[in-house]
């Protein structure tokens, strides 16, 4: 069996899960409410390679995270792409950079974009909508889906419900609909399950051919009954792995996976087969 693809992570390094984890206040008090400030703890690039081949982890996605504090109107949990460049560079073929979008950057924030793939070896974007209070369809966001469908990337949405402070109705998977609508050439990526509408999320991959649902921030020990059969049956193509670590640690989250008894086809669809198809690791 091929080893699990992890399509959305954060930095690691000990350096960015204490400056962007432990010491931001809004951060450090979400870990605490889920019970899990305790046990943050940061890798070197050597200590991950370790790790990573201990837990019998395949490649893993690094978000170049751009957050936006809803209640404090600031930057948060930023981290650069040129900070994700520099560790990927050490861990080739492993550790795959997601380009973090902040759509106040406008056509600025596009081009940089296209410098990230193009140079950095980006395989696609990550959107994190709620704490800019922008839904993902908005207009803002137009010229980086058009950019990823000119690079042939997709885009990766946290979307549903977020342990942080912000507006909650920006993740509703039913605001990537329209998206795919106009958008049929872009590959999207539905991730966090799109908790609490998980049938929304459902409902959407099943429609569209451009949209996948993937399963990143929660515990697959929680997954609702309705996704499992989705992700065993009729779903078994649309469906991808995430752990969203820190927040998830792979060795929990991969014995959870096998708990469920999924079909060995489906079992490894999910954990790296899709993935394979989505990103484009081979550019």
């Amino acid at each position: 069996m091929s080893q699990p693809i992890d399509i959305l992570g954060h930095l690691f390094t000990p350096e960015a899960i204490k400056e962007h984890f432990i010491d931001d206040p809004e951060e450090s008090e979400v870990f605490d409410n889920v019970g899990r400030l305790d046990s943050l703890r940061g890798y070197t690039v050597d200590e991950f390679k370790t790790y990573a081949d201990e837990v019998g982890l395949g490649k893993v996605h690094v978000a170049a995270f751009y957050g936006w504090s809803y209640r404090q109107q600031r930057p948060y949990l930023r981290v650069t792409p040129e900070e994700v460049h520099e560790v990927a560079q050490q861990l080739p073929g492993r550790v795959h950079g997601l380009f973090g979008v902040n759509p106040f950057d406008g056509l600025k924030g596009v081009a940089h974009l296209e410098k990230c793939v193009k140079e950095y070896g980006f395989i696609g974007i990550h959107v994190h909508p709620h704490g800019f209070d922008l839904g993902p369809d908005h207009a803002f966001y137009f010229p980086y889906y058009a950019k990823c469908v000119e690079l042939g990337i997709p885009a990766m949405f946290s979307m549903g419900h977020t342990l942080d402070y912000m507006p909650i109705e920006n993740g509703r998977p039913t605001k990537l609909d329209k998206i795919a609508l106009y958008f049929p050439e872009l590959t999207i990526v539905c991730t966090h399950t799109g908790w609490p509408w998980v049938e929304e999320a459902m409902a959407l991959a099943s429609k569209h051919p451009n949209v996948y649902l993937g399963t990143s921030a929660y515990s697959p020990k929680v997954w609702k009954p309705e996704m499992i059969k989705f992700i065993n049956t009729w779903g078994q193509d649309k469906v991808l792995w995430g752990s969203d670590f820190p927040l998830l640690k792979h060795p929990e989250a991969l014995a959870q996976v096998d708990a469920l008894e999924l079909k060995e086809g489906p079992k490894k669809k999910l954990l790296y087969e899709n993935a394979m198809k989505v990103f484009p690791y081979d550019r």
